[in-house]
């Protein structure tokens, strides 16, 4: 008698189309909350279309991100709520820094086994993030891989387009000697550094949910405090301002020099804005040098806008936390951040 192969099937591979199609209506309600009417087409077309109109000359703005391995600490608590709110807000603060408004955003959530319930949580942080600064999330990609990712988790990245009228581009040419540096205050370690306090602590759920006196809270919770945004506090302040620096990987010495014309440098001083306890914390247990933390993590800055001092205190009245932390300084040697 001849054998009979059992017959394949996509579900018995590990992918459920099924499922997938749920999961699609899901986010396609989410989704059509953040439309704008510059939006031409709905979730389930093979691209999202969007009508750039009300500009003169219009240069697009674009940035592609994801959260690093902060989503570890998510999947470690099966947190997935604020995930979204991290991507979207990290790839507005860097679209910003060239004076660019959000207008759509798109997503990609990849998982070794879809799960409806992770992925309506981060897609309502994702659509409610973009609702705050007026972004619409104009389409995305759920893929299902098995054996690709570890059971329960899985990656995350998001890509923003924006704009801005080519005559109000903020690039930083303008910088000049002797311009005030102003420091906005960060909410922790936003999205980076993760791999190093995961290090130090772990991620076994006993370890994050210890209470800290000094945080007031446990150390899952103050890690997954949200990415914070600065476009609505800074949209309305673009003409004052010379140079943005969203301060990520790479710390302050990696990110406020980008900004800078060549032959200039940045002079700071560190007692000039308060560093959040989470520092602190992680340069103890993880015996870490000084300038290693300053190189990894953003130490209580998540921004550094750079104005004439004639503008400086216009600027820190207008923006809650906001400190004059420095200035710019002609370069000397090869050093482009000073930190006294």
């Amino acid at each position: 008698m001849a054998n009979r192969r059992a017959k394949q099937t996509y579900r018995a591979a590990g992918v459920d189309i099924t499922v997938a199609n749920r999961i699609v209506e899901i986010v396609r309600k989410e989704a059509r909350a953040t439309f704008r009417p510059e939006v031409l087409s709905d979730l389930g077309f093979f691209s999202g279309l969007f009508e750039l109109k009300g500009y003169l000359e219009p240069v697009l703005v674009s940035s592609v991100d994801g959260v690093g391995t902060k989503l570890k600490i998510a999947c470690a608590l099966s947190r997935h709520e604020t995930i979204g709110i991290d991507l979207v807000h990290h790839c507005t603060n860097d679209i910003l820094t060239s004076g660019a408004e959000p207008l759509f955003f798109c997503d990609y959530i990849a998982m070794g086994k879809l799960i409806p319930e992770h992925v309506e949580s981060i897609v309502k942080g994702l659509a409610l993030a973009c609702r705050e600064v007026g972004c619409a999330l104009i389409s995305g990609e759920t893929a299902e891989m098995p054996g690709l990712y570890p059971e329960g988790e899985y990656d995350l990245v998001g890509f923003i387009v924006g704009v801005v009228e080519k005559n109000k581009i903020i690039d930083g040419k303008r910088i000049e000697s002797g311009d005030a540096i102003i420091g906005l205050p960060s909410t922790g370690l936003h999205t980076n550094g993760y791999s190093l306090v995961r290090k130090i602590f772990g991620v076994e759920p006993s370890a994050l949910n210890v209470f800290y006196p000094e945080l007031g809270r446990s150390l899952g919770e103050e890690l997954l405090e949200p990415h914070r945004c600065y476009y609505p506090m800074l949209k309305p302040l673009f003409p004052l301002i010379k140079g943005i620096a969203h301060i990520t990987g790479g710390g302050i010495p990696g990110n406020v020099p980008r900004i800078l014309p060549k032959g200039l440098a940045a002079r700071l001083e560190a007692g000039t804005w308060p560093v959040p306890p989470i520092f602190p914390m992680i340069q103890k247990q993880g015996n870490i040098d000084e300038r290693e933390m300053y190189r990894v993590f953003n130490m209580g800055i998540g921004m550094a806008i750079v104005c004439s001092q004639n503008n400086s205190q216009e600027l820190m009245k207008a923006i809650p936390g906001a400190r004059l932390i420095g200035e710019v300084i002609e370069q000397k040697g090869r050093e482009r951040i000073i930190i006294v």
